[in-house]
């Protein structure tokens, strides 16, 4: 038996050592050829398996799977959602106005088998289509509202004034009051939504929502724009100034009638007390002058008033009275009265 020598580099010396690297470069290949058959699907994506330029599988759940190497090739598809920046475009509405809008849309690949047939895997294809379906149907919903009616609908609510009648509490009067409450209209997005329509469906992808960033006005608008504002909204507050005044106006007209009323009624009372009380003055001299224990003093009385009512006023009066008047004889006595004053008159003051 022959001996077999070795290399120091364990090779056999007998000319097998050619055999060592191709050993290496089968494993190689063996490796690679395993690795390239091996599939890994991620959570956000799908893998489209096409063999001769034909799509044999859809892979849609994320794991590992296998094809055959040289023959099959793989195409990722996203799955996750895109969101796509549409640029600002000029619309025009009802009432002729220009206006600037800046939206995105958000979407996502539903049918990665139509997707690939339809627009040969590109997310640039699609979103070319997302931008010509959007901007369309932006174009024919702004085309058929007015400037207002875009403004109030682009976050779906809107203010609204109610009026209703109340019941004033203690009266029967009716009170008109106005009440502002928020509704909930279609919005714009919504609006949008509608003109797209399921045209996309063909595509095997799905407009999840288009959102309106920013809704302005050309720069040589807005001037015009916010002039036209200032001055509706100082006609509203002249017209809110002009209702208070009459308001006030009314109330006001209530007030006076009502105050001459009671002063009319008042006067009425007065005048009516005063003639009573007169009566009242009457009967009781009445009684008086019909006794005669009362008369002479009532007399007396009211020639005092006589007197008294004479001297008032400014500066000195001067009362000149006959000797046998009764007030002449309260300042001279009645024992005096004959001798002292003897028929001339007594002056007093």
């Amino acid at each position: 038996m022959a001996e077999e020598r070795f290399n120091s580099d364990g090779t056999p010396q007998n000319g097998k050592k050619k055999f060592g690297w191709i050993g290496w470069v089968i494993a190689v290949v063996i490796l690679w050829i395993g690795l390239s058959s091996v599939i890994v699907c991620k959570e956000n994506e799908y893998k489209l398996i096409r063999q001769f330029g034909r799509v044999e599988r859809v892979v849609t759940q994320a794991g590992i799977s296998f094809k055959i190497p040289f023959i099959e090739s793989v195409d990722t598809v996203p799955k996750e959602i895109l969101l796509y920046d549409l640029p600002a475009s000029d619309v025009i509405t009802s009432d002729k106005k220009t206006m600037i809008i800046d939206s995105y849309v958000l979407w996502r690949v539903t049918d990665p088998l139509k997707f690939a047939q339809t627009l040969s895997y590109s997310v640039s294809n699609a979103e070319n289509r997302i931008d010509t379906w959007v901007y369309n149907a932006m174009k024919n919903t702004i085309s058929s509202m007015k400037q207002d009616e875009v403004i109030k609908s682009r976050d779906g609510k809107m203010t609204v004034t109610l009026q209703e009648d109340e019941v004033v509490a203690g009266s029967n009067d009716l009170v008109l009051e106005q009440k502002e409450e928020v509704v909930q209209i279609k919005s714009l997005t919504d609006e949008i939504m509608d003109h797209i329509g399921t045209i996309y469906d063909q595509y095997g992808i799905e407009i999840m929502a288009v959102e309106v960033k920013k809704l302005d006005l050309p720069d040589d608008n807005k001037q015009a724009v916010y002039t036209r504002m200032i001055s509706e909204r100082e006609n509203i507050a002249a017209q809110y100034i002009a209702e208070g005044q009459s308001e006030a106006k009314i109330i006001q007209n209530t007030t006076d009638k009502e105050v001459s009323i009671k002063l009319s009624e008042a006067e009425a009372k007065a005048e009516q007390l005063i003639a009573e009380g007169e009566a009242e003055y009457m009967n009781i001299l009445s009684d008086a002058y019909n006794d005669a224990s009362k008369s002479e003093f009532y007399s007396f009385v009211r020639s005092l008033d006589a007197a008294k009512t004479s001297m008032q006023g400014s500066g000195n009066k001067t009362l000149i009275l006959p000797a046998d008047s009764p007030i002449a004889e309260v300042f001279m006595g009645s024992g005096h009265s004959s001798v002292s004053v003897q028929n001339a008159p007594v002056v007093g003051e």
